[in-house]
């Protein structure tokens, strides 16, 4: 008995001293439920706060604000709490005492909480930070950037330092979120080498990680964006993965993917249907100004004219408590979707002008083009946001600022330009891209067109003479093809055409041994869209896609081959074989729209893959194709209904044995319209009629089946007589002197025995490459689906029409005779 009750005694005495030595403040702070309540503890202890104290107490209150919608967190209320600024100074005294997670955690916390990043506290803990970075580890170094990106030290040394430690260290990374992160950060530190190297290793872990973790592949995809670099692999994983969590997607979040998808060009059809129905879902919950004006952004262009009303009266209750950033979302999304709502359309215009003075120059600049592509009504307006433009540009030193002014502000009429801004741009314009100097030469012309003096001012001249010469020296300089072609990406214009094209070509030829199968599609792209047609880079680019087209992704191949197809280069059989097998392997993995440009690429061409025709023209890839459309700007849905017609006219005369039917007959008719006449139209008109003896013998502006318009036909019958139409042809003036082509008779008459319908079609510059008589691919399409309809087709080219050979109407008609008949006349 006596050794049990010494047992029970020893027992109790140990319990009491277990409590005795519990971290009672500890507890405290764990139970608290409320900021305010973690301050309170604070208060109370003050003198027995230690370093795990105040780690937690900090931490606590960060995870509280974390856990709140974005507009009822109360930071500014903490950090005006006097015992928010006891932790402060605790933590300025412990820093010494903090181990390296604690370090780390203390910062990222605080600067959540928004202390200033030149507060004496986050100073010192960023000093401490980098006399340990080395031996942090990978998660705490991921907190680490993000503190160092939120204090705008993203092209620090010390940022610099930690992506040397993260190229070092990358295989031991195997945490998404944590590797996600860290591209984020140092996104603009990173060299191609080891950007490839994130993205390799972003691929293999997206394969290993939780799928419901849907921030991991938003940041992948930020990464990027941020890099312009849109590697395909990784984006389908994204995207994938971010469809498996789209019920869970708010309206920010999904405004957000949209842009990012948007900016690097990526078009996902089950991303898009997958939106429109959830932000459908979220208009009831986004009430707030925050998350409405992120859904009206997002979900306006593609809902229905019901839902649109509908937010654009909400727009209209929420106008007023709109912030200026809002409310310039809001302008651009009405210019966007061409909103005819005019209340709507003031209140926001009058949002934004009260708060004209807390605006950035991007965002005045983002304001009056969205204002003037609306035509919006407002003189005050547009004079106080050209006098901001003006203002920002004679202050700016950044280049690409000072280019972006400019061509903004030559949207707005004026009587004189002041002369700060053509000084000001003049002092920049030695250090602007390519593409800046092509958007300030616009500007410069439209000046020039304007200006009101008789004589040409010469500044305009000098600043003129100084864009070609910049213009030259940066294409000579020129030593990376991936750089030159970032730059060449958005330049256009009648500046660069003339001054810069010839040059520009030099340039790609001298880098051809950089073409490589990374940037083919890309320098495909550029070569296609300037016209120009030049076989040693067109070679060099088959043989490199041919070696490597397993490696080009599958969205590329439309790419790789429009400059083929539509310059009608025909050396690159080969290279059309390869194509398609890679495209007939990934038939299913094309969005629909892009399948069908692709199947018009390859129809210029006079190729017709059998599966592929026939996946586009089944039923169930038809109706998947109107639900995407439906989702996409009006523009690219124009161009895809377009294109789908005139594949299915294609494929219908070329390829009768794969019974397509055509089902186009009513999309044309909704488009046919009055065709205009050049002068050179009528004076062929006339001189046709002189030929076949009598205007009654020409039809013009016919429309033949499958609704091709042929500019004049005339019938020649077994002696190449001309045989007269039952209905006169005229032309017709209407509407201020235009003159429109008018055929009474549009019936297809029976032609006699041995007779022939001959077609003759004037081709302008638009059907020739820029840099000779070479036929385009649409061009040569045209005219050997006339021919399958039956008619010999002639084709007058405006070089010969407009020859010196051809400069009298005797030399006209003989032309004429010639190709008509086949032979001069006596």
């Amino acid at each position: 008995m006596f050794r049990l009750r010494c047992g029970s005694s020893f027992l109790r005495r140990l319990l009491h001293g277990g409590t005795v030595n519990r971290d009672q403040v500890l507890q405290q702070l764990q139970v608290c439920a409320a900021e305010d309540q973690v301050l309170d503890v604070v208060g109370k202890n003050k003198a027995k706060l230690t370093v795990n104290h105040v780690s937690t107490a900090v931490g606590m209150l960060w995870q509280f604000q974390r856990e709140k919608p974005q507009m009822l967190r109360t930071v500014e209320v903490i950090r005006c709490h006097p015992q928010f600024l006891t932790l402060r100074v605790l933590a300025e005294h412990k820093i010494a005492l903090m181990d390296d997670l604690t370090l780390v955690d203390i910062l990222y916390s605080f600067l959540r909480l928004n202390v200033d990043g030149h507060d004496s506290l986050v100073q010192q803990l960023v000093s401490e930070a980098w006399l340990r970075i080395d031996r942090l580890p990978m998660e705490s170094l991921s907190k680490l950037s993000k503190c160092l990106s939120n204090l705008s030290l993203q092209n620090s040394p010390l940022m610099g330092h930690i992506t040397s430690i993260v190229d070092q260290r990358l295989s031991s990374i195997d945490n998404a979120r944590i590797l996600s992160s860290l591209m984020i950060s140092m996104t603009y530190l990173v060299s191609p080498r080891l950007r490839d190297a994130l993205i390799s290793r972003a691929e293999e872990l997206l394969d290993t990680m939780d799928p419901a973790e849907y921030n991991n592949p938003r940041r992948m995809v930020q990464f990027m964006r941020n890099t312009k670099h849109s590697y395909r692999p990784l984006l389908d994983k994204c995207n994938k993965i971010i469809l498996i969590n789209m019920s869970r997607l708010d309206a920010e979040n999904i405004y957000l993917i949209m842009g990012l998808y948007q900016n690097l060009q990526f078009n996902s059809c089950d991303f898009s249907l997958a939106v429109k129905p959830r932000l459908t879902e979220l208009i009831d919950s986004s009430t707030d100004p925050h998350s409405f004006t992120k859904l009206f952004v997002a979900l306006a262009p593609m809902a229905s004219q019901e839902i649109r009303d509908g937010l654009e009266n909400t727009a209209l209750l929420l106008a007023d408590e709109l912030t200026p950033r809002q409310a310039l979302a809001v302008a651009e999304a009405l210019q966007d979707i061409q909103s005819r709502n005019l209340s709507l359309l003031n209140k926001i215009a009058s949002v934004i002008q009260r708060n004209l003075h807390v605006y950035k120059p991007v965002d005045v600049a983002r304001i009056t083009r969205a204002l003037f592509l609306f035509k919006y009504q407002n003189p005050e307006l547009f004079a106080e946001l050209r006098q901001m433009l003006v203002k920002f540009m004679v202050r700016s030193v950044r280049p690409y600022e000072v280019a972006m002014l400019t061509r903004v502000l030559s949207m707005l009429p004026c009587q004189r330009l002041e002369d700060g801004v053509i000084s000001r741009v003049e002092a920049v314009v030695t250090q602007c891209k390519l593409k800046d100097l092509s958007g300030i030469s616009g500007a410069v012309a439209k000046w020039l067109r304007n200006e009101p003096s008789y004589n040409t001012p010469s500044k305009y001249v000098r600043l003129l003479q100084t864009l070609n010469r910049c213009g030259r020296e940066r294409l000579q300089k020129a030593d990376r093809l991936d750089l030159l072609l970032e730059e060449l990406k958005y330049t256009n214009g009648a500046w660069f055409d003339e001054m810069l094209l010839d040059e520009t070509m030099v340039t790609l030829k001298k880098m051809m041994d950089q073409i490589h199968w990374t940037n083919v599609p890309t320098l495909c792209l550029f070569l296609t869209k300037i016209n120009h047609i030049c076989p040693p880079l067109l070679d060099r680019i088959a043989t490199v896609a041919i070696k490597d087209i397993d490696k080009i992704h599958h969205w590329g191949i439309d790419a790789t081959l429009l400059p083929f197809s539509v310059l009608n280069y025909d050396s690159a059989d080969e290279l059309y074989d390869a194509s398609i097998q890679c495209v007939t392997a990934h038939i299913s993995s094309f969005e629909p729209h892009m399948l069908v440009l692709l199947g018009y690429t390859l129809a210029l061409a006079d190729y017709f893959p059998e599966e592929l025709v026939r996946e586009i023209f089944s039923i169930e890839f038809l109706g998947k194709l109107d639900a995407e459309l439906e989702t996409l700007s009006d523009g690219l849905t124009l161009q895809t209904r377009q294109r789908l017609m005139e594949l299915n006219r294609a494929v219908c005369l070329e390829c009768p044995e794969y019974k397509v039917p055509w089902f186009h007959e009513n999309y044309c008719q909704q488009f046919q319209k009055q065709v205009t006449a050049s002068p050179m139209q009528q004076q062929i008109h006339n001189m046709l009629g002189e030929v076949l003896g009598g205007i009654n013998c020409v039809r013009v502006a016919v429309v033949t089946p499958y609704f091709y318009t042929v500019d004049f036909e005339c019938v020649l019958d077994k002696r190449l007589q001309p045989l007269p139409y039952s209905g006169p042809s005229t032309l017709q003036i209407l509407d201020r002197g235009k003159v429109y082509w008018s055929s009474e008779d549009t019936t297809r008459d029976v032609l006699p025995p041995g007779a022939q319908r001959v077609a003759v079609n004037f081709l302008d510059s638009k059907s020739f490459c820029k840099n000779s008589h070479h036929l385009r691919g649409n061009a040569l399409m045209t005219k050997r689906h006339l021919e399958i309809l039956g008619y010999r087709v002639v084709q007058v080219p405006h070089f010969e029409w407009n020859s010196m050979e051809l400069s009298t109407p005797n030399a006209w008609k003989e032309y004429l005779k010639k190709n008509l008949f086949g032979q001069l006349s006596s």
